[in-house]
């Protein structure tokens, strides 16, 4: 196996991070799980969801979680990819949206 930083293995070991604030840990654990339950969106609309902003944030382990969660939910590889690329659009937007700031800076500095 090849030495990388993020390590596949710890993603099992997520459910360890009470240990060193046991109460903290299992309230976010109690909201984590039900924020994925049924409720006005179906559990499988939310794995998708968890896996395009997966990409957004760039979290391997999320990334990993999230494609084995969407499929195992009943989606299939298209909306999987068309989930990433809604990510992928917003990411971008986002980024050139910015730049209307940059064009009102610029013409007050060019004044």
């Amino acid at each position: 196996m090849e030495n990388t930083y993020y390590k596949p293995e710890d993603l099992k070991k997520f459910g360890s991070i009470t240990k060193w604030q046991e109460e903290l840990g299992k309230k976010f654990f109690d909201y984590y799980n039900q924020v994925f339950e049924d409720g006005a969106l179906s559990a499988r609309e939310k794995a998708l969801i968890a896996l395009a902003v997966s990409h957004t944030v760039q979290c391997p382990y999320c990334i990993d979680a999230y494609t084995e969660e969407s499929l195992k939910k009943g989606a299939d590889e298209q909306q999987m990819m068309e989930a990433v690329h809604i990510a992928a659009a917003i990411r971008s937007g986002a980024s050139l949206v910015h730049g209307v700031q940059m064009m009102e800076k610029a013409g007050k500095v060019s004044m």
